[in-house]
């Protein structure tokens, strides 16, 4: 499971894209999927916090707390820009973070108020998304306009997913990187 600053360092243009669209409303901004104890998706609005260091939320006592403490997974999208329909993902394991002083220093840096009942998660990537439409697409290699042109970083150390439809291949590409091109529809 590859930390954000792992991502970042292999696709720095990939994860800036992705910065970007999760802090275009000043402090982080997107929905947070998690999975609920009987298998099924909770969505939630949250504020990630992208460093230097990684990923990370503050996640106060709530259904999606719980979710992450006893089945890791989340999937994190971005807000919609209020011009364009651009989009980000990120997907992958979250883990609490329990060292002290690192809680302590990401607590101050957003001045996360130290009265309410939060924890800080960090979150890995597996699977990371950017997807750029209209006038944007035409910036990205392969990005043609009026289509949208989607990049897809996978991290090849990730474990394949358990319950993968049949369809799909369980093998991850020697590249870790692709550009796709997709058609309007």
């Amino acid at each position: 499971m590859a930390s954000w600053s792992d991502f970042a360092a292999d696709e720095p243009r990939l994860a800036d894209g992705i910065r970007v669209l999760l802090q275009q409303y000043g402090p982080g901004f997107g929905y947070l999927a998690t999975v609920r104890a009987d298998g099924g998706p909770r969505v939630h609005p949250v504020s990630p916090v992208i460093t230097d260091e990684g990923l990370f939320c503050f996640i106060i006592d709530s259904p999606k707390r719980r979710d992450l403490e006893r089945d890791g997974r989340y999937a994190l999208h971005s807000f919609l820009p209020e011009d364009s329909d651009d989009e980000a993902y990120v997907a992958g394991r979250a883990r609490p973070v329990t060292d002290p002083a690192r809680v302590a220093r990401l607590a101050q840096s957003v001045r996360a108020a130290p009265q309410v009942d939060w924890r800080l998660f960090e979150f890995t990537v597996d699977v990371a998304m950017l997807a750029r439409r209209e006038q944007h697409a035409t910036g990205v290699p392969g990005g043609a306009a009026g289509g949208p042109a989607v990049q897809v970083w996978l991290d090849p150390q990730a474990p394949p997913a358990a319950a993968e439809p049949a369809a799909v291949p369980r093998s991850r590409p020697t590249r870790r990187s692709r550009d796709i091109q997709r058609s309007a529809a």
